[in-house]
């Protein structure tokens, strides 16, 4: 039995089943086996007593143009008295994109969600039932963090990830308490210094900033095609906020290039406009229903992803 081990096709084919279980469990390791899992509801004592905080000054000083009736909805529209959200579908460049107008009271309506209420590598769920799972009235596609080992993840208001990506694009988008858009370099600043932050959403590129478009017909996600599926958000003034998601990859809707995006943005007045996680990834949902069409040009479903932004009242 010794002596066959020693034949040279006989170690060939140890060889080859090490190699094989270790390809598998590379694979499992970086895309399904969770890893370094946190829960959130284990980190958000602070940020919900801020939320409660905010909230109880809202309600003592209510917007005029809100008042104490329920909310009223329509398959395009949304309002209550802290949310405003109007919902157009364009036809344009080729591709159906939808546009959500959306107005708050406060910026603790914007909130995010990650897949299994927990930060780790490897969770995913659909956009829509996490969107469900918060009682989102709306929602989109986040950045996809967990499939990255860097980039920082800052969710209403609590630090997860504080590892800069070290290259491509580093951008990220701050949203702070106010609900205000800027844009950082992650190399520049560093996670723990920003002030007063609630949100940080590192994917990018930036499409707009202080108002000017920031990109051009060559720029494009790593080795994505030109026109693609498209998730982005952008603001145009104090808590006024534009959302885009664009179907693509189809007959029917050809996706919209990183350009083409921007100026969408632009001509709704944006100043600072953010490019999240797109392709497959893009679903917009709304009062129960997917408004879009998500696909990565193969299947027409949703694709699991890490995380979501939504608005609503939980």
């Amino acid at each position: 039995m010794k002596k066959s081990l020693f034949k040279p096709y006989r170690w060939a084919a140890v060889l080859a089943v090490l190699l094989t279980f270790s390809f598998v469990f590379v694979l499992l390791d970086t895309f399904v086996i969770p890893k370094n899992v946190t829960e959130v509801k284990q980190r958000e004592a602070t940020e919900q007593q801020n939320t409660a905080s905010e909230k109880q000054s809202a309600a003592e000083d209510p917007p005029e143009s809100g008042s104490e009736t329920e909310a009223a909805v329509t398959d395009h529209s949304y309002q209550d008295k802290n949310i405003k959200i109007t919902i157009d579908t364009v036809q344009a460049y080729d591709t159906t994109f939808y546009v959500a107008d959306i107005r708050l009271s406060n910026a603790s309506y914007l909130k995010t969600a990650l897949a299994e209420n927990s930060f780790g590598r490897n969770l995913k769920e659909t956009t829509s039932d996490m969107a469900e799972e918060h009682q989102a009235i709306f929602a989109i596609n986040g950045d996809y963090y967990g499939f990255r080992n860097n980039g920082y993840v800052l969710r209403n208001g609590v630090l997860y990830r504080d590892t800069a990506r070290q290259a491509g694009n580093d951008e990220a988008l701050v949203i702070d308490g106010h609900g205000d858009f800027s844009i950082i370099n992650e190399n520049a600043v560093s996670a723990d210094s920003l002030t007063n932050p609630w949100q940080v959403l590192s994917f990018g590129p930036t499409l707009i900033e202080n108002g000017e478009i920031v990109v051009d017909s060559t720029t494009e996600v790593s080795q994505s095609k030109n026109s693609n599926p498209r998730t982005a958000i952008g603001q145009v003034s104090g808590l006024h906020y534009i959302v885009i998601v664009a179907d693509g990859r189809t007959e029917e809707s050809a996706g919209l290039s990183l350009l083409e995006l921007a100026q969408e943005f632009a001509e709704r007045g944006c100043t600072v406009a953010y490019n999240l996680d797109g392709g497959g990834s893009s679903t917009m949902y709304f009062n129960g229903e997917i408004v879009n069409h998500p696909t990565d040009g193969r299947s027409s479903q949703q694709r699991e992803v890490s995380d979501i932004v939504y608005i609503g009242n939980e």
